[in-house]
């Protein structure tokens, strides 16, 4: 009993002696924003550039017949989120035990190795495996998200979670643009080794500029004892957020397997098809893009549930008349204000979560934010694929419409938090 009260009165001391961790980080968030915003971006554009020239590395390694070059090429695309959605939760508690930068500089030097690496893949089997090995070892913008989620001051996070997705996104959506004329200067393997070198600067940066108070003691223990945590977290909104995480993606990647063949049926020429539909998908990533720091802050003003519900309901509005269209620009111009609406769900999701679970627990919580991202990013293609082979194309866009409306009615019947936390 008296061990109890020693280790009790312990902490209670040091959470006394010192301010808490976002406060002690008051004067490096708004760097460390900057520089997880650039590694973000950097890390992106040397995961997608690939897009472009996966299928002919597939080719290169052996793999003969059509068919089997397109279902290695979504293998090998896959293997990296998968790989990420299994270990997010891992490095997220890591991240709460031995602080966020350590999981910061893992994430940049782990990316920069196997990136290289998948450069020296003699076989489709070695660039599947190394691929998934990136996604196990990787995941810097998972690991951004846990930095600043718990950095920033909580009446700013909505904020600086959507100026830390602009990063992603728009890596994302210049990493196909470089892809498509770097190999026909450097080659496709030495196109692998151009992105490990970037991700290696990002690494270097991180390292040399990326700054962090982090108590073990005081910020991993403190909180069980100090009472600060709530008395009970409600298992359903946390279940109801991690849903609604996966459903992000699940929404925007579902049209991927039959976004070439709907823009075909639009009367596109088969030798534009390509370049369309890269245009098509890349409009939605540019939209958030705009949006993101704007609907963020949103929901710093008037809640995140409200954005959340919102944002759900007007992406169900954009995605229901896709499935009408009868010209591409059209299907472009839906897909390019659905990412609007979209811009500023995960940074408000995460803000939510945020607030319900205990600051000790929080990169773990964030962690397995970052798995159902991933699994959304997984399974949507699965689901678009088979139900526009076994239902139709059309039906693709009415049943995600449908999920998304039954995401937005699950949060609505969550109660809102106190305004100072919401």
């Amino acid at each position: 009993m008296s061990a109890t009260v020693n280790v009790q009165s312990y902490a209670s001391n040091r959470a006394n002696d010192r301010p808490d961790y976002v406060e002690r980080n008051a004067l490096y968030w708004k760097r460390n924003l900057a520089i997880s915003v650039f590694g973000s971006f950097s890390t992106a554009v040397s995961l997608t550039l690939l897009l472009p020239f996966l299928p002919l590395y597939v080719e290169q390694l052996g793999v003969s017949s059509s068919s089997a070059i397109v279902q290695w090429s979504g293998i090998a695309f896959g293997a990296t989120f998968l790989g990420t959605a299994v270990t997010s939760p891992l490095w997220g508690h890591l991240a709460d035990k031995y602080g966020r930068k350590p999981m910061l500089v893992r994430a940049a030097i782990g990316m920069a190795v196997m990136m290289s690496l998948i450069g020296t893949a003699h076989s489709v089997i070695e660039l599947v495996l190394l691929r998934l090995v990136a996604g196990l070892v990787g995941g810097y913008a998972s690991a951004a998200t846990v930095m600043i989620g718990t950095q920033v001051p909580r009446e700013k996070s909505g904020w600086a979670l959507g100026v830390l997705s602009i990063g992603a996104l728009s890596g994302a959506l210049i990493g196909p643009l470089v892809g498509g004329f770097l190999p026909g200067l450097i080659g496709i393997r030495g196109s692998f080794f151009a992105g490990g070198a970037v991700i290696a600067v990002a690494a270097i940066v991180t390292i040399l500029f990326v700054r962090e108070d982090f108590d073990p003691t005081l910020d991993f223990k403190t909180h069980a004892f100090s009472g600060s945590a709530p008395a009970s977290v409600d298992r359903g909104l946390l279940l109801t957020l991690l849903v609604t995480a996966m459903m992000v993606l699940l929404a925007n990647m579902s049209i991927e397997p039959i976004i070439t063949v709907y823009i075909g049926e639009l009367g596109v020429p088969r030798d534009r098809l390509a370049r369309v539909a890269g245009l098509v998908m890349a409009i939605s990533a540019f939209g958030s893009m705009l949006t993101a720091a704007r609907i963020g802050a949103l929901a710093d003003r008037i809640g995140s549930n409200k954005v959340i519900v919102g944002s759900l309901l007007a992406t169900a509005a954009m995605m229901l008349p896709q499935a009408f269209v009868s010209q591409w620009w059209q299907l472009a111009l839906l897909r390019g204000l659905m990412g609007v609406t979209m811009a500023g769900l995960l940074p408000a999701v995460t803000k939510r979560l945020r607030h319900v679970v205990d600051e000790s627990k929080a990169g773990k919580a964030l962690g397995y934010l970052q798995s159902a991202q991933f699994a959304g990013q997984v399974i949507g293609p699965l689901i678009g694929g088979l139900i526009g082979a076994w239902v139709g194309l059309h039906a693709v866009f009415l049943v995600t419409a449908g999920l998304l409306m039954l995401c937005a009615w699950l949060n609505h019947r969550r109660p809102p938090l106190p305004r100072c936390q919401s």
